[in-house]
């Protein structure tokens, strides 16, 4: 167990070998993805048949105009603009919302407040189906009520996209609170206290204290928010009317007969997915590193 010692040749292969068989385990599929989105055949897997662009740029720019690349796929890019405006307000609606619970059970006491805890990480363990599902009949029935009722037509309670962004809120909204909660329960509030002892306000011992030290857990909190809300599917499925997020038509494209313009879409998500993980990471580490 200490490093220093020698150890045997066999578990030093043994290692080696667990830790080659776990990477291609997790990276293989997507290398492949990747590599043959390039491939010139009119399907996504081996074998080999040449380098081509035309999945990227088919009835675009080049390459063969019968084939419709990822650019000239009005209906992928529509989806993809989509996914990205269904994962802007989830991400929006659970940093806010997860920043208040945090502040709720860190720095207030009341009766309940573990088991109301506990109780916010059960959508986490309900399939997404099912919370789908449920949230799809509670939020019809609202909807018929008030017709019945009232005469009011709720269409944001009817399938399309506000209660996509609502139900993947309603589950987002856990991870970016214990995000963010991690990240305050470290937090000195004799920090806090000396501002007010020298007159600060609270807006202004909230704005120059204590958000600047929850900043990268509210960078953080936004990236895993955002790429959780658009690779979503389960959920996502069950609520969605006729705008289809990028995940939904890319299911609905598998049924009808895969092509490699979707190994290109796969292959453009992972590059944009690293980039903007990375990037948030890298002023994540810098802000702390101010701090």
């Amino acid at each position: 167990m200490i490093p220093s010692l020698p150890r045997p040749a066999w578990l030093r292969a043994s290692t080696l070998a667990y830790a080659l068989l776990f990477f291609a385990f997790l990276f293989l599929p997507l290398l492949i993805v990747a590599v043959f989105a390039f491939n010139d055949a009119p399907y996504p897997a081996p074998p080999w048949r040449g380098f081509t662009l035309d999945w990227f740029l088919g009835g675009s720019l080049a390459g063969h105009t019968s084939r419709q690349g990822l650019l000239a796929d009005s209906e992928l890019l529509g989806s993809l603009w989509t996914s990205v405006v269904v994962a802007a307000w989830v991400t929006v609606l659970s940093v806010v919302v997860g920043t208040a619970n945090a502040f709720l059970i860190e720095r207030t006491q009341f009766r309940g407040k573990q088991a109301l805890s506990l109780l916010m990480l059960a959508p986490l363990v309900i399939p997404g189906v099912i919370l789908g599902i449920s949230i799809l009949a509670f939020a019809s029935r609202i909807a018929n009520l008030a017709d019945d009722l009232y005469g009011l037509e709720l269409e944001f309670l009817r399938p399309g996209l506000p209660l996509v962004v609502l139900g993947q809120f309603s589950y987002i909204v856990s991870i970016a609170t214990l995000t963010i909660t991690a990240r305050l329960k470290r937090f000195d509030t004799t920090l806090e206290d000396a501002a007010y002892n020298l007159g600060a306000s609270r807006l202004a011992v909230f704005g120059t204290i204590t958000l600047p030290y929850l900043q990268p857990a509210l960078m953080g909190a936004a990236a895993i928010s955002f790429l959780m809300s658009f690779e979503n599917f389960n959920t996502t499925l069950m609520l969605v009317g006729s705008d289809a997020p990028l995940t939904v038509m890319m299911y609905g494209r598998m049924r009808e007969g895969a092509t490699p313009v979707l190994n290109a879409v796969s292959l453009f998500l992972m590059v944009a997915s690293a980039l903007l993980a990375l990037s948030l990471l890298r002023g994540a580490k810098k802000t702390d590193a101010r701090g």
